[in-house]
């Protein structure tokens, strides 16, 4: 059985998912998307579905975008034979000068979620994860649609999470085939962060990730035949 599990990051939902689905169920993938609940669509935690008497080699992949990593269960991560990283990273604040600036930039994203401010902040954010592409080219998600009271609460329990990011994952398998997608362009993960990721992808895991670094890519990784590409990179490991 070849399976995906997918999360979104922070202030997505799972609509963001819906032309990788399509592709990969065209080619005989089961696909499940996490939702965390932010706007309309009720949360969702998905899980793997095993066969009781495998009849061939089982692919269980998980790809996940930006926080996705850290908001999946880790249990449903230690299962996992492959993870794609989309402009992911360990550690969100990096260690140094640059982290107190940044801790600062959060904790006033903390506190404007809730206020009149809050519709402003969120789109500010939603245009610096587009960039280089515009902002309508951002399929649209909770911050278009707007936010639910429970989906307000979990937005802050989530951006708390990341501010307090200081690793991988837990449950993230050594043994697993590892993909990170790198947009050079991201203006949501600095590069301290990104070479972090690597960094610490290189100690923990048994073979090396392997490494994509997209010159005019941006934070929402808009790029075309990006989902192609990561399919046929999953199915070269058959």
């Amino acid at each position: 059985m070849k399976q995906v599990i997918a999360m979104h990051g922070w202030c997505g939902d799972s609509n963001t998912w819906q032309l990788w689905k399509r592709h990969f169920q065209a080619h005989d993938w089961l696909w499940q998307s996490n939702e965390q609940g932010y706007g309309a669509l009720p949360p969702l935690k998905a899980a793997w579905h095993n066969e009781p008497e495998p009849q061939t080699k089982q692919r269980q992949v998980v790809i996940s975008h930006s926080l996705g990593p850290h908001l999946l269960a880790s249990e449903v991560l230690r299962q996992a034979t492959d993870l794609v990283l989309l402009a992911s990273f360990g550690r969100f604040l990096p260690k140094g000068p640059a982290n107190r600036a940044l801790r600062t930039g959060l904790r006033g994203m903390q506190e404007r979620l809730g206020s009149t401010d809050e519709s402003a902040m969120l789109q500010a954010f939603l245009a610096r994860a587009a960039q280089p592409s515009p902002i309508s080219a951002i399929p649209a998600g909770p911050i278009q649609q707007g936010l639910s009271l429970n989906g307000r609460k979990q937005l802050q329990t989530d951006l708390e999470l990341l501010i307090k990011t200081d690793g991988l994952p837990a449950g993230l398998p050594a043994k697993a085939r590892v993909l990170v997608v790198e947009a050079e362009q991201d203006s949501i993960v600095v590069p301290a962060a990104r070479t972090s990721l690597i960094d610490a992808l290189l100690k923990h895991l048994k073979s090396p990730p392997c490494h994509w670094k997209l010159p005019d890519a941006g934070h929402a990784l808009l790029v075309p035949g990006l989902i192609e590409r990561v399919h046929d990179w999953l199915e070269s490991a058959q």
